[in-house]
């Protein structure tokens, strides 16, 4: 083995390993995000506790839509084109969910206005 195929081959073996090392970190930030986001629903959570009602109920929800959002924008970080659209998708569901909610309290006329709007917002 001459100096040029040996300094190739540690060069080589150096990018795969420095390769193999940043896929780690990203997923350990990956991790780190995630267990951030579950944090602030948690706490998000506790503040919906002091709420009754449906008050309750959609800062629960919103809460949920906000973890969700989040965690597919966490998945979504320099991923295809097809991870976005995912991440898109799974954020209008959340917030589609939240609007549906909000129509709860509401009854006749009024309620079914509130969920075609709600639906029209949202493309269902």
């Amino acid at each position: 083995m001459n100096l040029k195929s040996g300094l190739a081959i540690a060069v080589l073996g150096l990018s795969i390993t420095g390769g193999a090392f940043a896929a780690t970190a990203a997923e350990n930030a990956m991790k780190a995000q995630e267990e951030r986001i579950e944090g602030e629903y948690k706490a998000q959570r506790v503040e919906c506790d002091r709420l009754s009602g449906n008050q309750k109920d959609v800062c629960q929800t919103q809460a949920k839509a906000n973890r969700d959002k989040a965690l597919a924008d966490n998945k979504a970080a320099g991923k295809t084109a097809e991870a976005q659209a995912d991440a898109a998708k799974t954020k209008r569901e959340a917030d589609y969910r939240v609007a549906r909610e909000k129509c709860d309290p509401l009854s006749g006329a009024a309620k079914d206005q509130c969920v075609d709007r709600a639906k029209a917002d949202y493309g269902k």
